[in-house]
């Protein structure tokens, strides 16, 4: 039985439920974010927005810049999530594989689905009709035989549009696919691609599995699969985290170690609290601060552990504030987790 899977993504998530909710934004460039006071950033926009050339992850203050007419509105978190669980209850009527990756993507398999005549077509179609009259938001939707191929497709034609990728369109669609369009490629792989004349996966198939991996190291192997349109990844129903942190961009920049030093109980109390909602047992491996300094240069420090203590997350920023020398804008710690060991049957050579 050929695999037929759905990737839906909702449309400009936060700032959708933001336009819903006051009718009055709609047509106008519309964020959610923090203050630029506060040196908040963006989380989401909508398209109006996205013409001026903001976007997520960028400074409010730029943001505003770009776009004097900018309406900034404040997150909330839990009408977000309010209407994240009334979507994944309605993707549960066409299949219990739903994998989310977030608030507002999920993969979904529907290989077994009766639903809609077991067309995934017509549910990813059904599915975007019901959430727009029960949620008020669109999603966008891309169907295809694995995970990767599908959420490449939703975002095909985006907003509030589905496309679909056949078994018998996969060859020529991936050979004419750019590669920057790869998950994990991003503007260092990328750029290193351009310099060896890859700009395609065709391109990119023209390379032996040893080749990549001299190039790229592990995540050699997974490209020469992806550049071929394999994805071999099932639906994770169950998400185990790798790591779990906490972080703060602070109004004023802390511009001695002592100050970090300060504002670490602080964040180790948050962490701490975040820890206690987890579901599963964590296995840490290792303890990590990460510090932003006011040139906007970020570095990361780590080291192994088998539990959190004060102590050891100041020893990092110790270490990390002598990198940068300069104040800190922005302080974060965490926990990496141990990873599941994964074994592997070998073939036998005769």
């Amino acid at each position: 039985m050929l695999s037929k899977f759905i990737h839906c993504d909702c449309d400009c998530f936060f700032a959708a439920i933001e336009i819903r909710d006051d009718p009055a934004l709609l047509g106008l460039p519309v964020a959610v974010g923090g203050e630029a006071a506060r040196r908040g950033v963006i989380a989401t926009c909508n398209y109006e927005a996205r013409r001026y050339g903001v976007h997520s992850a960028m400074a409010t203050a730029t943001a505003q810049r770009l776009c004097r007419d900018l309406i900034v509105i404040p997150g909330n978190m839990e009408k977000y999530r309010l209407a994240s669980r009334q979507i994944l209850a309605i993707y549960a009527d066409y299949t219990d594989l739903i994998e989310p990756l977030s608030l507002d993507e999920a993969y979904l398999d529907v290989t077994r689905s009766s639903a809609c005549r077991g067309s995934a077509t017509l549910i990813a179609k059904d599915i975007r009709a019901r959430v727009k009259r029960e949620v008020g938001i669109t999603v966008s939707a891309g169907i295809a035989p694995n995970k990767f191929l599908a959420k490449i497709a939703s975002d095909w034609r985006k907003p509030d549009g589905q496309f679909v990728i056949t078994p018998n369109m996969v060859s020529d669609f991936v050979r004419a696919l750019p590669v920057r369009k790869i998950h994990g490629v991003g503007k260092v792989t990328a750029r290193k691609m351009h310099l060896m004349g890859i700009e395609t996966c065709a391109d990119l198939q023209k390379f032996s599995p040893t080749q990549l991996a001299e190039h790229f190291g592990g995540f050699g192997e997974r490209l020469y699969q992806l550049c071929r349109g394999q994805d071999e990844r099932p639906i994770q129903t169950e998400h185990i985290p790798k790591s779990i942190s906490v972080e703060e961009t602070y109004a004023q920049d802390l511009v001695s170690l002592d100050q970090c030093l300060a504002a670490l109980p602080d964040l180790f109390a948050q962490l701490q609290r975040r820890m206690e909602k987890s579901r599963t047992p964590l296995d840490i491996a290792k303890l990590f601060v990460k510090l932003k300094f006011a040139n906007f240069v970020t570095t990361t420090v780590e080291h192994s552990a088998f539990e959190p203590k004060l102590d050891g997350f100041a020893q990092l920023c110790a270490t990390g504030f002598a990198r940068g020398g300069l104040p800190v804008r922005l302080l974060g710690l965490g926990i990496r987790l141990r990873e599941a060991p994964r074994f592997v049957q070998l073939e036998l050579l005769f």
